[in-house]
């Protein structure tokens, strides 16, 4: 699947003002569609979300050109966060791919009978999950070889855990977009309802994607 994410160019000292986020601290919505954002070290917003989630067949690009139209939803959803910055010009786009498991979850596996580990699924969330895999890896190591027994981290639910593959396409690429499409339906409904909780077809979207 597809990440996106644009950067502002160097913000004056009065939009700080304004906005505040004197902490640098990294941020989220709450969005079923969701983004991520951080004030950089030279007072730039690096934003982030899915834009266009996925390509037919799992294709990749080699150049990470992003789509105009990506561009201008994470822009749409900058100013909606901090509507100070309207008038703020966006300095850079990027995109990048990142595998996604059929149930969206993280897999740590010692096959036996070759020695081969390997860890995988990150759905993004690699910088931290990746030290924890490690160590995982090492614990399994150790275990197998007769160095140490069981330890807290080779009893993880993520420790063989199989997933099953994935749907052929064309099944595949209406299954994603379709699901995306719905995410971004609900997150429209409950901004705008007066109950609050989770919209019914973001329920639907989380069973197709694995996640219900």
């Amino acid at each position: 699947m597809n990440s996106s994410m644009i950067v502002t160019e160097p913000l004056p000292t009065r939009v700080w003002d304004t906005i505040g986020w004197n902490g640098r601290e990294t941020l989220g919505d709450m969005a079923h569609a969701y983004l991520y954002a951080q004030r950089t070290a030279d007072d730039r917003i690096a934003l982030g979300g899915r834009g266009f989630p996925y390509r037919y067949g799992s294709a990749t690009d080699n150049d990470g050109r992003t789509q105009p139209a990506t561009i201008e939803a994470l822009r749409d959803l900058l100013v909606r966060l901090f509507p100070t910055t309207a008038g703020t010009r966006v300095a850079h786009a990027w995109s990048g791919v990142l595998g996604v498991p059929r149930d969206w979850c993280a897999t740590v596996t010692l096959d036996r009978s070759t020695g081969l580990g390997w860890a995988g699924g990150y759905v993004g969330s690699g910088v931290a999950t990746t030290n924890l895999a490690a160590r995982t890896l090492r614990d399994l190591i150790q275990q197998d070889s007769g160095q140490s027994g069981p330890t807290e981290l080779t009893a993880l639910p993520w420790v063989n855990h199989r997933v099953r593959r994935w749907e052929p396409e064309p099944f595949r690429w209406l299954g994603v977009h379709g699901m995306y499409a719905a995410y971004r339906a609900a997150d429209r409904r409950e901004r705008t309802s007066p109950r609050p909780g989770t919209d019914p077809i973001a329920k639907i979207a989380d069973r197709v994607a694995g996640r219900g």
